[in-house]
């Protein structure tokens, strides 16, 4: 005993914050220590260490302790926990997100468009996606003897969209009809019929509008209309007309728009060019040349960086960033370009907050039905159409509750993501002009002279800028 304590006078152990590393040093310089191993380990038993001492290390201490007097020592290791991997979903087929940053490029240099016959066609019973379980995580052990938590991986979660269909295990997700494999807004998967006009819209064809997608091999000419629940693919232009689909809209001739009509889509709009338009996109809108005197909203990028990358004039808003290789020109046009522009998400956000009110107000029901039933049952008094019901209600329950879950969840990714101003920016590839505007939030800067080669960006309360790299 009176060991321990001269040990306690000379030497100290002390513990990092997460418990995984036990240090041992000198308090003081003492020539004559000296000591056995069994001591020692009795004693940082004795301060608390109970894993993952280090016994050769113990065993160098006490045969040369003064190798020691100056310096901390690591004298235990803890496990550290090993945090858990999400699942993802693995898809059959390639979707547009796993490289919307990478238009295709041919051997001489341009940008493809996704050539139109590029479909991502399906049959009847194929498989579209699956799911892959997250990784479990392993509990750590700290130099205490403690178990240290670990991070569970998270499910990840199918979002049934039209004809699709699940395994019984929930698994896998199969297309229940023949057609094209389609993402909506909030990355819905759904299988939609295709229809297909050989030539233009025009007189002859009248105004589209179909529950699927829809394939344009010519023109879609000024004052006409399509309408799609999956995807518009045009092989020639499109003019002063209306096409709205709530997947993507895809434009190989290009956009002249004579500040008419719209092209709206709930995922992505591409298109070789726009001139004099109106485009708007829950996700991207990716133009290979240029963007011309056009109005353009995109709930996340506009990119515009392919070989001539120019836009010019009009009016440029995006939820994250803009890429060009040249924004504005040297005749100073007026440009405005505005990023971490989210009014869409604050709509929805709204929205939300209403309907979790409306589903709890609902389950405030269901639980008040459930209680009088429930009562019945233990006096016995429940007749089969009553047992019925209290069966239909229970499912009912169920489904809400995951229901909430999943808006509760949609709401705080929203308002994190109203609050990160951290992704909105404007990357300039080449060139910037004066008379070009940007716009942050709140904040605006205005482009006095030509800028090469520049990224601007959010940063303690005003818009920075520094070399795009």
């Amino acid at each position: 005993m009176e060991l321990m304590e001269d040990l306690r006078q000379t030497l100290s152990v002390t513990i990092d914050d997460d418990k995984t590393v036990a240090y041992l040093q000198f308090l003081k310089k003492e020539e004559d220590f000296s000591c056995t191993v069994d001591a020692l380990l009795h004693f940082l038993q004795s301060e608390g260490l109970k894993f993952g001492i280090q016994e050769d290390i113990v065993r160098r201490f006490v045969e040369n302790p003064k190798e020691y007097f100056f310096s901390k020592t690591p004298i235990a290791m803890g496990q550290e926990p090993v945090h858990g991997q999400d699942g993802w979903i693995r898809y059959a087929f390639p979707m547009d997100d796993d490289n919307r940053h990478k238009p295709v490029e041919t051997d001489d240099g341009k940008v493809d468009l996704k050539d139109v016959t590029k479909l991502n066609n399906i049959r009847r019973g194929q498989i579209i996606a699956e799911l892959v379980p997250p990784v479990p995580g392993r509990p750590g052990t700290a130099v205490t003897g403690e178990q240290i938590p670990c991070k569970s991986g998270k499910e990840a979660r199918f979002k049934l969209g039209k004809n699709v269909v699940l395994n019984p295990e929930q698994t896998a997700m199969y297309a229940a009809i023949d057609g094209l494999v389609t993402r909506t807004d909030k990355g819905k998967l759904n299988v939609f019929p295709v229809y297909e006009i050989n030539g233009d819209v025009d007189y002859s064809t009248g105004n589209i509008d179909f529950v699927g997608t829809v394939v344009v091999r010519g023109n879609v000419l000024t004052g006409f209309k399509i309408t799609a629940a999956g995807d518009i693919r045009v092989v020639g232009g499109v003019e002063g007309a209306e096409l709205y689909a709530d997947g993507s809209i895809e434009i190989s001739g290009g956009i002249i728009g004579y500040n008419k009509g719209l092209v709206k889509a709930g995922h992505d709009v591409k298109s070789s060019f726009i001139q004099d338009g109106n485009v708007q996109a829950g996700d991207d809108v990716v133009v290979s040349q240029s963007i011309m005197h056009s109005n353009i909203r995109a709930g996340r990028d506009v990119l515009c960086n392919g070989a001539k990358g120019l836009i010019v004039g009009g009016n440029i808003q995006a939820g994250e960033r803009v890429i060009a290789r040249i924004i504005g020109n040297p005749m100073s046009t007026t440009t405005a370009i505005e990023v971490g522009v989210l009014p869409e998400l604050r709509n929805e956000l709204q929205e939300l907050r209403q309907q979790v009110k409306e589903q709890i107000s609902n389950m405030d029901k269901t639980e008040k039905a459930l209680t009088l039933l429930d009562q019945l049952a233990s006096m016995g008094k429940l007749t089969p159409d009553k047992v019925a019901m209290r069966s239909k209600l229970s499912m009912t329950k169920k489904s809400n509750i995951e229901e909430l879950n999943l808006m509760k969840e949609r709401m705080l990714t929203i308002e994190k993501a109203l609050e990160d101003t951290g992704k909105a920016r404007v990357d300039v590839l080449k060139m910037i002009y004066g008379g070009s505007k940007i716009v942050i939030g709140r904040y605006t800067k205005y482009i006095k002279e030509p800028i090469s080669r520049m990224s601007f960006y959010f940063s303690e309360g005003d818009i920075s800028m520094s070399a795009y790299i």
